[in-house]
């Protein structure tokens, strides 16, 4: 094994995919990468924790996680194809299940490090798209975010 470098990792490191095929086909995934990623925030649990103190900690304050939460913010350049006049498939399927309810308002996602490293996660969430606007010099971007619904997994990296 060679020693390790001290290389700082980029943030264009993550590749989003999202599975085409949820929520009709919960057995067979048809994961699609999502492309034109402007900007991309991988999320970390946040632990909701309460107060477990009581006397026989001597003063000190207990805490005991009960619940946590995961959201995903992305921001897409809308990609299309200015021949057929569509938007790209995985932009579609996100900005379709923002205006829908139930299980089609969701998506379900992993991500996971393009280069290999083993960070890869995996889960579905609640789709909101907001279009960010701009001057007569701008590209269309939007931003997506996914409020999960459910556990965030940790996942091999699929890519590897």
């Amino acid at each position: 094994m060679g020693t390790p470098t001290e290389e700082t990792a980029l943030a264009r490191r993550w590749r989003l995919q999202i599975n085409m095929a949820y929520p009709d086909d919960l057995v067979t995934p048809d994961w699609v990468t999502v492309i034109g990623i402007a900007e991309f925030t991988p999320p970390a649990p946040q632990p909701n924790n309460e107060d477990s103190s009581d006397y026989e900690s001597a003063g000190w304050n207990g805490n005991t996680k009960t619940a946590q939460e995961w959201e995903l913010p992305v921001t897409l350049n809308r990609k299309i194809n200015d021949v057929v006049k569509v938007f790209h498939p995985t932009h579609e399927k996100l900005r379709q299940a923002a205006w829908k309810f139930g299980s089609k308002s969701k998506a379900h996602l992993r991500w996971f490090d393009r280069d290999g490293l083993p960070e890869a996660y995996e889960g579905k969430g609640i789709v909101q798209w907001e279009y960010s606007g701009g001057e007569h010099t701008a590209l269309e971007q939007v931003t997506v975010t996914i409020t999960g619904d459910g556990e965030l997994l940790l996942i091999d990296n699929p890519g590897v």
